[in-house]
């Protein structure tokens, strides 16, 4: 089949595309392969999915857990599902119950009502063609018999230890003997596996309004936490439809706000102005315009984003095509720039993608945001917790001021390509702020510069941070750099590639898939 890409893998990294009927791509290769399983028995591409995100929760710890939030994007029956599950924050969170002091990221005045599970019931009960509790199957035994750690995320788990030690049920949990488990260690999370087969024999409920909901409140009452029963109780998802762009023949989709897709849908409209594809790939003049369309975007999202019952203007007027080009028109091509945001006209993370045979396609993300989240772990049941509280802003009159019942700003997304109304890509780079920018760089990869998707993932990449301070992968040509830092670029050069992000996509070929997982990462794609 004619593809719109080479098939070139011209950085250097060992990783392949698996080329697929049926294909499966996250992080980890156990929950890589427990979703691979769902596909073998059956299943179609929301159990993979669901599977593959239960599985996650354990033996990927240090990034998402059973109290994480989701968001999903499904392709089937010719069009897309948007799913927000994010949760809440409790009904006592006032403004004035911080008083003042910012939201800490620790602890359990960090915590909103978590909405993993929901997600994975809702998809279930919508897409689903398996048992619900046969989805949990493949995690149980990781928890009751142990699991080896692989070797990125015993690093992260050892990263994350030192800060997270002192957090109410954390040492118990995940520092047996005191410490991190090691790579190749066999670490067993008993309570963990446990919390699940309840999860799964009660459908969601004993996480919401049953045993799991009371041991999270008094665990809560316990440690100077606001959560209640009735917060838990009330959370619900939302099925929506997706925000999207048209960038170069595609259209690239993302969930509305309350996450920050709409920052790459928006970075994406500036660059839609510039010939990027006359521009050298990974050269200097490439990568500014990157830079400051992102910047641009960003301005813009951390001034309006928001819950979406909170917004004091729609997504579509930050999303307008000719605002979009007056942003570009503010990008000095021979300089860096502080951007503030304009005035539109008037009207830590783990990501997941699976598809199968029947053309089904599913991207979906999930996570505890910074790392292990809250660093809070509910005691005998293996809930760490996430720390989504931390997004949102004090400041009197902004739509993402801490209020009761509200969803935070969001960082995670998932991405999804079109062409002509037919399916092209699931897709997703995990990694807080790094999201939205990597979302950007893997779509002007594949769409500007024509490489494939494996290769996409591979090539370096940028992460802005703040003002003209950039961080940069040490893949970048040498001269790249330099050229940056003429035109002002505040660059830090950093050889840890978990800074950014990890990307997982699925491109649709003729008679199957090209599946790519990042190499940043102990990831795999699977498939058959």
């Amino acid at each position: 089949m004619s593809v719109p890409f080479s098939w070139d893998l011209p950085y250097a990294w060992p990783r392949k595309p698996v080329l697929a009927r049926n294909v499966v791509c996250t992080s980890q290769p156990l929950a890589a392969q427990a979703g691979l399983a769902m596909l073998a028995e059956g299943g179609n591409a929301v159990d993979a999915a669901v599977a593959t995100a239960i599985t996650l929760s354990l033996v990927e710890p240090v990034s998402n857990g059973i109290g994480s939030d989701a968001f999903a994007i499904v392709w089937d029956s010719g069009q897309l599902h948007g799913l927000n599950a994010s949760g809440r924050s409790p009904a006592a969170w006032t403004p004035e119950y911080f008083r003042g002091v910012q939201i800490p990221a620790l602890g359990w005045n960090a915590v909103t009502v978590p909405g993993a599970v929901a997600a994975w019931v809702a998809l279930h009960d919508r897409f689903g063609r398996l048992p619900f509790a046969r989805l949990f199957e493949p995690a149980i035994p990781y928890g009751r018999n142990g699991f080896l750690v692989s070797p990125t995320v015993a690093g992260q788990w050892a990263a994350q230890a030192p800060v997270l030690a002192s957090q109410p049920g954390f040492a118990a949990a995940f520092l047996p003997g005191g410490r991190a488990p090691a790579p190749g260690e066999l670490f067993t999370f008993p309570e963990h596996a446990a919390s699940l087969e309840l999860i799964a024999a009660t459908h969601g409920e004993a996480f919401y309004r049953g045993d799991l909901a009371e041991r999270m409140v008094a665990h809560s009452d316990a440690n100077g936490g606001a959560m209640a029963t009735s917060d838990l109780a009330a959370h619900r998802v939302e099925w929506v439809d997706t925000i999207d762009v048209d960038y170069r023949g595609y259209t690239v989709h993302e969930i509305p706000p309350n996450g920050q897709g709409i920052v790459a849908l928006a970075a994406l409209g500036i660059l839609e102005n510039f010939d990027m594809a006359s521009l050298p790939v990974d050269s200097v003049e490439s990568v500014h315009l990157q830079i400051e369309a992102v910047k641009l975007a960003f301005a813009d999202a951390l001034s309006h984003v928001a819950d979406s019952e909170h917004m004091t203007l729609p997504p579509s007027e930050l999303l307008d095509a000719e605002y979009l080009r007056e942003r570009a028109g503010l990008i000095d091509r021979a300089k860096a720039q502080h951007f503030t945001t304009g005035r539109p006209p008037a009207g830590g993370t783990v990501y997941l993608t699976a598809a199968d045979d029947s053309g089904m396609m599913v991207s979906m993300i999930q996570s505890n945001y910074l790392g292990f989240g809250s660093g809070v772990v509910v005691p005998g049941t293996g809930i760490s917790l996430q720390n989504r509280g931390t997004g949102f802003v004090l400041t009197p009159g902004h739509p993402n001021r801490v209020g009761p019942r509200k969803r935070p700003f969001h960082t995670i997304i998932p991405g999804f390509l079109t062409k002509a109304g037919a399916p092209v890509m699931s897709f997703g780079v995990m990694g807080g702020t790094m999201q939205p920018q990597g979302h950007l760089q893997v779509v002007v990869r594949i769409a500007d510069y024509g490489q494939n998707p494996q290769a996409a993932c591979d090539g370096p990449r940028f992460r802005w941070l703040q003002g003209t301070r950039v961080s940069v992968e040490d893949g970048f040509p040498a001269a790249t750099l330099a050229g940056l830092r003429d035109l002002g670029h505040d660059l830090v050069t950093v050889g840890d590639y978990q800074q950014f992000g990890s990307c997982q996509a699925i491109w649709r070929l003729g008679d199957g898939y090209l599946a790519a997982s990042d190499p940043r990462r102990d990831g795999q794609a699977a498939g058959f």
